[in-house]
């Protein structure tokens, strides 16, 4: 008679529901448990770049990333450490020097190796106590100054010799000052700078959408999450080409003809008030940077000489906004004693690309000119 006791040997049947079951109440619970343990901070730190592949020479940005091996995000851990200033070990005979500003800064429609921090590393100059100077592009595009404060708080754990920061008019009225997504996607950073700052933003706070429960689960980070291993793939392809930017083969010119309208952010002549530019952001930065230097630079922009240029400088500026704007900023340079310096018509029309503010190679390299040659710190064998 066969025996029907359980062989140690059986095979006990797993029911596959119950399997499922299982993985989705542990994937459920991690779920929840995710914006306790906040990891992503930590998820961010963990890069490729400067080890397997080398570190980026400018923060990553782009709207093609098929084309351009780059994308948006908004982590700034991870933007920060897919540097090469994340890399770069500080030597004894290194001047530092940090460039913080909007896409012309940044280097819209220029290769990396002809941006502004490349064209003043092209030079190879030196201070007058013999350091070598050495540029680093933490440029990002969208016109915000606090978008810049914000990167700039970041840059100082880089030990900076100098900051030069690049502005102009656009990025100084408040209502654009808090719509930027980087600063939307990093809200408890930016409230602390307004808190430390005494930042004059309180009307437009609303801006800055709070993240509710759901969007910090891992079900609602998960662009985030997906965004940051995008960028260690697209790694391996900027390595492998140096691209990081999308060139379309026609390129616009600035527009010449321009309309008889007067106004700038619904604001209209005779006069801009200070009360609507947003010059405490520019102050922020420089109790930010402490004993560094900060430098502020009026950028060069496109000047029209068709219809209407009476009227408006281009397609951004009427006359009178800018004119006011520049002896604001004068003015408060002088009340503050802040490094200024203003280049707004020192790079000639046809050395502009696609907008008012982006610069051609050409153009970029005489504006490094033009800041070695102006800028008393520097000197140059």
């Amino acid at each position: 008679m066969a025996s029907t006791s359980s062989s140690p040997h059986s095979i006990h049947k797993v029911s596959p529901v119950r399997v499922v079951v299982k993985a989705l109440s542990l994937l459920l619970l991690f779920n929840f448990i995710f914006p306790f343990i906040d990891p992503l901070p930590w998820i961010s730190q963990l890069s490729i770049y400067n080890s397997l592949v080398p570190g980026r020479e400018r923060l990553p940005y782009g709207e093609q990333p098929e084309k351009s091996y780059n994308l948006n995000l908004y982590q700034l851990e991870a933007m920060f450490k897919s540097h090469k200033i994340d890399g770069a070990k500080k030597s004894a005979n290194e001047f530092r020097l940090i460039l913080i500003g909007d896409s012309s800064t940044w280097g819209f429609l220029l290769t990396p190796p002809k941006t502004l921090a490349s064209s003043i590393n092209a030079k190879n100059s030196f201070t007058p106590d013999g350091k070598h100077i050495m540029a680093y592009n933490l440029g990002y595009p969208v016109m915000s100054l606090t978008k810049d404060l914000l990167i700039l708080n970041r840059a100082m754990r880089y030990q900076p010799d100098m900051i030069i920061w690049l502005v102009t008019l656009e990025s100084f009225p408040y209502d654009k000052q808090l719509f930027p997504p980087l600063l939307q996607h990093n809200r408890d950073e930016v409230l602390e700078l307004m808190r430390t700052n005494n930042l004059n933003m309180e009307r437009y706070i609303e801006n800055l959408k709070p993240l509710t429960f759901w969007d910090r689960t891992l079900i609602g980070s998960r662009r985030n999450l997906a965004d940051v291993f995008r960028l260690q793939l697209m790694g391996m392809m900027w390595a492998a080409t140096g691209i990081d930017i999308y060139i379309p083969d026609k390129i616009e010119r600035p527009m010449e003809d321009l309309p008889a309208d007067l106004s700038f952010h619904n604001l209209t002549p005779p006069h801009l008030s200070e009360d609507v530019l947003a010059f405490d952001v520019l102050q922020a930065g420089f109790n930010i940077s402490g004993d560094v230097p900060l430098v502020i630079v009026n950028e060069p922009m496109f000047i029209s000489h068709g219809n209407n240029s009476d009227v408006r400088y281009n397609f951004y500026y009427p006359r009178w906004a800018y004119d006011d704007y520049r002896q604001l900023l004068s003015s408060h340079s002088e009340k503050y004693r802040w490094n200024y310096v203003d280049l707004w018509n020192s790079i000639d029309a046809p050395y502009f690309s696609n907008t008012a503010v982006h610069l051609t190679p050409e153009g970029v390299n005489q504006l490094a000119d033009l800041l070695m040659g102006q800028l008393p710190t520097f000197g140059q064998h």
